[in-house]
């Protein structure tokens, strides 16, 4: 299969970088989806509406973090048979994936609907903003199934070396949705609605998408009844590497939510403020966390392939270019928070003030964040996924801590 590219052999530099790229983009994209919302409706409807959204936005994390967490646990078994050539044990792979994620995107979807509400209560959501803010999850967790097929099918590319071939699709997806959003929120004026509705739509058109075109242009993909079956075997061992990174993920987000908590008991102007500062802040540090993921994908194929001299050369290089960008985006972040935050609210206004000063704050400590993604993919690709749940329980513990403690 031409898509495949062994990350064993080369220049590691070359080879992560140009691998990565292609997941950097793809994910500024993919976070384009609900920082397109709001800068919709935030300019289109008012700061109630983005008030809203960003109320969402904690528990959308929540629920993408689950799915690239068990995908990526996937991922890694993949990455390693595909690293030590057991291309058939890695076909059955990845039908199992895809099997088992679909159906839990589906639970997801059911229960995610019915719980919108009690989640948004538990996060102390103000009531003036409550309908909006469960319509938007409702409607989100309507399209939770598709969130997981493309997770799931992005991995299996990334697994094997492809990160350019998702790229496409969720730029195509990306580009559908800043038009539904204007189409929905301005034309037909469905305010939150319509920009949940317009994401669904797009997320259903990236899934649909890519499963037809792998299943056309790569016949190995096609149902096979060699291949296309649950192995109990395979399912534990993905799960045992999906566990610790989905509990990673969500132990992230938790403590994100538990912020968004605090957040939400400072009244409306605060909680836009930080809605859209947050989405500024994942769209600054996204570079280096999906560098974490192709070197976590570097290290499963050579760990794979018991080139362990090479992962330790890659494991510097990689350090040395974290540093760099993460020292460039902090000053970038510091420099421009204003204009940043002009993206969403009127420069000048309360809400841009409060954001602009979460920005230079957080901004300083990109470094950090950084390092700490480069830890994360390189534990997770030598079975030692539970140190990273330890680091992501220290690093989050402490900020929730300060968190309330200087409130």
């Amino acid at each position: 299969m031409n898509m495949v590219k062994n990350l064993t052999e080369g220049r590691p530099l070359n080879l992560l970088f140009f691998f990565a790229l292609p997941m950097v983009a793809g994910n500024l994209f993919q976070q384009l989806y609900n920082m397109v919302d709001t800068a919709v409706v935030g300019k289109f409807v008012g700061e109630d509406a983005v008030a809203a959204v960003g109320s969402s936005f904690p528990i959308v994390f929540l629920s993408v973090a689950v799915a690239s967490g068990l995908s990526m646990g996937c991922n890694v078994v993949g990455s390693q048979l595909f690293g030590a050539r057991r291309i058939h044990e890695m076909k059955t792979t990845i039908s199992t994936a895809i099997i088992s994620l679909s159906v839990l995107g589906l639970l997801i979807m059911g229960l995610g609907t019915l719980l919108a509400g009690p989640l948004l209560q538990l996060l102390g959501t103000d009531p003036d903003i409550m309908a909006d803010s469960r319509t938007y999850l409702q409607i989100y967790f309507g399209g939770a199934v598709f969130l997981f097929l493309y997770n799931t099918l992005n991995g299996i590319y990334n697994a094997q070396g492809d990160s350019k071939t998702p790229l496409i699709f969720l730029m195509i997806s990306s580009l559908t949705n800043i038009v539904l959003d204007l189409l929905f929120v301005v034309t037909f004026q469905r305010g939150v609605a319509g920009a949940a509705e317009a994401t669904v739509i797009a997320q259903a058109l990236s899934a649909v998408g890519i499963a037809a075109y792998t299943f056309i242009k790569f016949p190995a993909f096609r149902p096979d009844r060699r291949y296309m079956k649950m192995n109990r075997q395979i399912l534990r061992e993905i799960f045992q590497y999906a566990f610790l990174t989905c509990i990673q993920q969500s132990v992230m987000n938790f403590g994100i939510l538990l912020v968004q908590g605090l957040v939400n008991s400072f009244g409306t102007a605060v909680m836009a403020a930080f809605a859209a500062a947050v989405k500024i802040d994942a769209f600054a540090y996204m570079p280096v966390q999906d560098f974490g993921n192709a070197f976590s994908f570097f290290v499963a194929q050579n760990y794979g392939a018991k080139k362990y001299v090479r992962i330790r050369k890659g494991f510097l290089l990689a350090l040395v270019s974290v540093l760099i960008f993460c020292l460039v985006i902090s000053a970038v972040v510091y420099g421009f928070a204003d204009s940043l935050m002009g993206f969403f609210t009127n420069e000048g206004s309360a809400v841009a003030a409060a954001g602009a000063k979460y920005l230079r704050v957080e901004g300083a400590f990109y470094v950090g964040i950084g390092i700490l993604f480069l830890l994360y993919g390189y534990y997770r690709a030598v079975d030692k996924s539970v140190i990273s749940v330890v680091l992501t329980i220290i690093s989050l513990g402490t900020r929730v801590i300060r968190a309330y403690q200087i409130s």
